[in-house]
């Protein structure tokens, strides 16, 4: 079944992260990445453009509003995704929670609705 890990972090606490400890995480992600793929489990994933670079839009009143930045004052950011392909859950949530981002941030696993 097909799962998608969205990572929740606060763009804030990122950008004052000395570069070393930047370095880090990157590391760590690099480590993480690696070990979906040789699980067989990762079919994509990508980090996103920070959100003051976001565009919404939605429909009010028969209206289209297009908005500068994201649709929502959060503390913390979607930050980019891993869609995985694992048996269940249960090994969804044990990859969440390996995710480097789970330690200061939200990982939110979500099950794919094939179309």
């Amino acid at each position: 079944m097909k799962y998608l890990l969205t990572i929740h972090t606060s763009e804030i606490e990122e950008a004052t992260m000395p570069a070393a400890e930047v370095g880090a995480v990157m590391q760590a992600y690099g480590a993480y990445t690696d070990a979906l793929i040789k699980a067989g489990v990762m079919k994509d994933a990508n980090r996103l453009r920070p959100s003051t670079d976001a565009t919404s839009v939605r429909v009010r009143g028969g209206r289209t509003e297009v908005l500068n930045g994201p649709y929502a004052e959060t503390r913390e950011q979607l930050g980019g995704y891993y869609l995985i392909d694992v048996p269940d859950l249960d090994a969804a949530l044990s990859w969440a929670a390996r995710c480097p981002s789970s330690s200061h941030g939200t990982i939110e696993v979500r099950p794919i609705w094939e179309m």
